[in-house]
């Protein structure tokens, strides 16, 4: 078998044995990544599962109350004012989840010509409630975007994190157990044929021993 091609030494099956306590390790270390993963990724969705229906509530508010101002104001009012507010920027930066990069979105509103202060003493109450409601739409989808981004990643390292948990489990760790048994088995077999030569040569020395020692005693007694 391929996996079994090493070599059948000592030297060999310490360093298996080695490699099979890491890779148990770093078993050990996946599953507890993946776990912190998971609970990172629950806890994410049920804020979530919160703000999507908080930015429901955001959307029908912001519809009414726009509503409400092209009703009173009319609508070329309203886009008159709309075309003075600023405009926003989506600045990102990302926080380290064990070892996820997790993005973090935040919003950089430009300076416009409606001030806070111009828009408390001239803009009507209408138009100003809608523009405070699609302000808070607009914060509320970001953060839903934020946390929606942040999940994919999430999902994408927790399956990630599974498949190489289960490589090491079912495929690497089987692997390197067959390597040491079959190192273990050769080093076995070449023990017993080992003791099998030495005593074969012990026999045979004796043997020989015997042999000089009845030749030796025979020129001695026919020397007398």
């Amino acid at each position: 078998m391929a996996d079994l091609n090493v070599k059948p030494t000592r030297i060999e099956l310490i360093q298996i044995r080695k490699r099979i306590k890491l890779a148990k390790r770093g078993h050990q270390l996946l599953k507890m990544k993946r776990s912190a993963l998971i609970m990172e990724f629950l806890n994410m969705a049920r804020k979530l599962r919160g703000m999507r229906e908080n930015l429901r509530k955001d959307v029908e508010a912001a519809l009414e109350k726009m509503t409400i101002a092209e009703v009173r104001e009319g609508r070329m009012k309203v886009e008159n004012y709309a075309f003075m507010s600023g405009s926003a920027e989506i600045s990102t930066k990302a926080r380290n989840v064990m070892g996820v990069k997790i993005p973090e979105l935040g919003i950089n509103m430009e300076k416009a010509v409606l001030t806070e202060r111009f828009r408390a003493i001239s803009v009507p109450p209408t138009i100003n409630d809608a523009m405070d409601a699609y302000e808070r739409l607009f914060r509320s989808l970001v953060e839903v975007v934020e946390k929606e981004k942040a999940m994919r990643r999430l999902l994408a390292e927790i399956d990630k994190t599974k498949r190489r948990s289960n490589a090491i489990e079912f495929v690497m760790i089987p692997k390197l157990k067959r390597q040491s048994d079959y190192i273990r088995m050769r080093l076995d077999e070449m023990e017993r044929d080992t003791f099998t030569t030495l005593k074969f040569v012990k026999k045979k020395i004796m043997s020989q021993e015997e042999d000089d020692n009845k030749e030796g005693v025979k020129q001695e007694m026919e020397t007398e």
